[in-house]
């Protein structure tokens, strides 16, 4: 891929709607995840992040958390 394709791949993007770009980003997440969400995903179905979720939703539960 040459730099003018990317050129006018980068005007192509620039000129989409909000709703083309979260399409995009739709179509990107699911044919080129990002590593770390790759990574997540692995962590998630190998429960992994069980402990962690429990507890996160435990300190919510009980109020233990403060907003952002």
């Amino acid at each position: 891929m040459g730099l003018n394709t990317v050129q006018e791949i980068e005007r192509a993007i620039d000129a989409l709607t909000q709703e083309e770009l979260g399409e995009l980003y739709s179509w990107l997440d699911q044919r080129h995840p990002q590593p770390i969400d790759a990574r997540v995903q692995s962590d998630l179905a190998a429960g992994r992040l069980d402990r962690a979720i429990c507890r996160a939703l435990d300190d919510e539960k009980n109020g233990r958390v403060q907003p952002i």
